[in-house]
């Protein structure tokens, strides 16, 4: 008998995509939706989460929350049960940059950045931990393929990225006797704008650019929806014998 999780056609599911309001976690939301899923697009800026539910309002629903804040993850986690029932795929996306040397950080930079990237994800999973459990659910952790070598100038980010992939690993093994999967896509170089966000000149951004194109071998910056295609493919059914895997989305960055 076929098992009904290598089939391509699939039951709705519920997902969870935080920092949805642009770049891979719009485009993540918008994947999702395109496979017929229910996405709750979570953020902290309402008009961006309403510019990602627009483009398919009956399947996303946009939920402005702040993941640091105490009952942020409760709120998530609630909302989803309320309007679904259930949680499928958490897609752990969210995530700020902040640049400086070692000699420039301060208690006052770190803490916000290690509070979105690293313990948010913590304890969004934690919360959401009993309905992945009754879905047999998968947790994707986006992260980064700078983590895996050094950078310069941005180390803090690059650390917390790397944190979220070693609990990446230890998440699979902990939780594959729940059934729950625990994976990982590490994009290189794309076109989004968390570095506007991180308030970078224009001149800051197209060195950065510059040096991101030197380090890619394909030669261009990533799009999105690239990214956000191998997070539904390693969420999806046919993938149910993948777990702990951290996968480089940065056309051959980390192996260069």
């Amino acid at each position: 008998m076929t098992d009904p999780r290598m089939t391509e056609a699939h039951s709705p599911r519920t997902v969870l995509v935080t920092g949805a309001g642009t770049g891979i976690g719009r485009a993540t939301a918008h994947a999702f939706a395109a496979r017929g899923d229910r996405v709750i697009a979570v953020g902290r800026r309402p008009a961006p989460l309403a510019e990602t539910a627009a483009h398919d309002e009956d399947r996303i629903l946009p939920l402005a929350v702040d993941l640091t804040a105490e009952d942020g993850p409760a709120t998530v986690v609630r909302t989803a049960r309320e309007r679904h029932g259930r949680i499928d795929v958490l897609v752990n996306n969210a995530a700020v940059v902040t640049t400086g040397s070692l000699r420039t950080c301060t208690r006052a930079s770190a803490q916000p950045l290690l509070a979105t990237n690293l313990v948010a994800p913590v304890l969004l999973t934690q919360a959401a931990l009993p309905a992945l459990e009754e879905s047999r659910g998968v947790v994707v952790n986006v992260t980064t393929s700078v983590g895996q070598r050094g950078w310069p100038g941005n180390s803090l980010y690059a650390a917390g990225k790397a944190a979220l992939e070693v609990l990446t690993r230890s998440w699979a093994v902990e939780l594959a006797p729940l059934g729950i999967r625990v994976v990982a896509v590490a994009p290189g170089a794309v076109d989004t704008p968390i570095g506007e966000h991180a308030g970078h000149t224009p001149e800051q951004r197209a060195a950065l650019r510059a040096w991101q194109l030197a380090h890619t071998p394909l030669g261009r910056i990533g799009r999105p929806e690239e990214v956000a295609w191998a997070i539904t493919r390693l969420a999806s059914p046919q993938a149910s014998f993948i777990t702990g895997v951290i996968l480089p989305v940065d056309g051959g960055a980390v192996v260069a």
